[in-house]
């Protein structure tokens, strides 16, 4: 198995879909894993849905299987251990991660997975239920959006039961 990660830290879909030939599509891939979402919470749903349905487009244009892998949760509050520079960011994800925001981008993208055909490897939801009995929060490494090294795990292992055959993983969340 060859894989390449196209990812980069910070940026958003929309923002991403300029790069998807030169960084992505020229290396034709048998599969791409599609997971945007936190940093574009802090734009306008419909670009991000705009972005993903033309990321989506062009792999199945190409043959390219595709998994949408959504997102972790956001703070949902501010921890006495976030630093001090990322206090007014950490209130302001906080307040987009409780009043629905987070929700409404990633059940959104889910949608649009579910209409085009996309596999849904669906972590929010994983989040959501661990939110029922655990502090979410603290399994962000940054206490704001970065999963602690554990948590990332879970998103590779959910990826795995996916790619492998394991069908709890198979469908989404119907939130």
């Amino acid at each position: 198995v060859n894989m390449i990660n196209a990812s980069i830290g910070g940026t958003t879909a929309s923002a991403s879909v300029a790069r998807l030939e030169k960084q992505v599509l020229i290396h034709e891939p048998d599969l791409v894993i599609v997971c945007f979402g936190l940093n574009d919470v802090n734009r306008e749903l419909r670009d991000y849905i705009d972005a993903l349905r033309y990321i989506f487009k062009r792999c199945q244009e190409k043959d390219i299987d595709l998994i949408l892998l959504t997102p972790n949760m956001l703070n949902t509050y501010v921890a006495e251990d976030t630093p001090k520079q990322y206090w007014d960011y950490a209130f302001k994800t906080a307040e987009m991660q409780n009043e629905g925001r987070m929700d409404e981008f990633v059940y959104s993208a889910v949608a649009l997975a579910k209409e085009m055909n996309v596999t849904v490897c669906d972590c929010y939801s994983k989040w959501k239920k661990l939110a029922e009995t655990e502090d979410t929060t603290m399994m962000l490494a940054n206490r704001i959006n970065h999963p602690t090294s554990e948590m990332h795990k879970m998103f590779a292992d959910a990826l795995y039961e996916l790619i492998m055959g394991d069908e709890e993983c198979n469908t989404a969340s119907d939130s």
